[in-house]
């Protein structure tokens, strides 16, 4: 296997551009060789995914990194789309929002959410939990193989 097909694909679908700075120096030297996209509203999530207005190029994601409160397009409305398509279903989803709603917490497992993260307020917590993420999701987990 390449270096190139061992490379996962992330999405990460966040509207605080803190949050994606530090997401992204959390993976920056990750021992899995990665390329993070950033969508910042729920609406561009969807067309990237679904390969929309300007989007018929970009790969199709190994795992995503999910908000929940999203502009024009909620990240739980997003989950159920992406969890009802046939193509997209299988791609791991991890919900990493602030939310600490037990309704929030209980939606997101019952729309198939893969794990539940809250963000932490502590800068050294979150990039701490981003690592474990990374750890866990792009070191131990076999992600399933994309359709190609």
């Amino acid at each position: 296997m390449t270096p190139e097909e061992e490379k996962v694909e992330i999405l990460l679908i966040e509207d605080n551009p803190g949050d994606v700075r530090l997401i992204k120096e959390g993976l920056r030297d990750s021992r899995v060789i990665n390329h993070i996209h950033v969508v910042q509203d729920g609406e561009e999530a969807s067309n990237f995914l679904f390969k929309n207005n300007g989007y018929s190029d970009v790969p199709t994601p190994d795992i995503i990194l999910l908000d929940l409160n999203l502009p024009k397009k909620d990240g739980r409305t997003l989950l159920a789309e992406i969890k009802k398509d046939e193509q997209l279903q299988k791609i791991p989803i991890v919900i990493l929002t602030s939310s600490k709603a037990e309704a929030d917490i209980d939606m997101a497992y019952q729309l198939h959410a893969n794990s539940y993260l809250r963000k932490p307020l502590d800068l050294a917590e979150f990039v701490a939990m981003i690592q474990s993420f990374e750890q866990f999701w792009l070191t131990r987990v076999i992600l399933p193989r994309k359709a190609r």
